[in-house]
């Protein structure tokens, strides 16, 4: 397991499909590869630990997008674990 801090700095829609929305997130620095899954943990201003599973990777232009299914805001500080499942 590889772990990491960096921070959102874009997130974009990639599909909607019956209703379902999935999105991509860029991060400033990131230790996922093409393949990786993992978790993205960041803690809300109310305190709450949030944590955003990463079902995939995508490289478009050279910029690593972690595919998720709910976006975390550009700025928002997360630290990355590679190889980790939510159960």
């Amino acid at each position: 397991m590889s772990e990491f801090a960096a921070e959102v700095i874009d997130i974009r829609e990639e599909s909607r499909v019956a209703g379902r929305q999935r999105w991509q997130m860029a991060l400033d620095r990131t230790e996922f590869m093409a393949g990786d899954v993992g978790v993205l943990e960041a803690v809300a201003r109310s305190g709450a630990r949030l944590v955003v599973p990463v079902l995939g990777v995508v490289l478009d232009a050279g910029e690593v997008w972690h595919l998720v299914e709910k976006p975390l805001a550009a700025g928002t500080a997360v630290t990355g674990r590679v190889g980790v499942s939510v159960e």
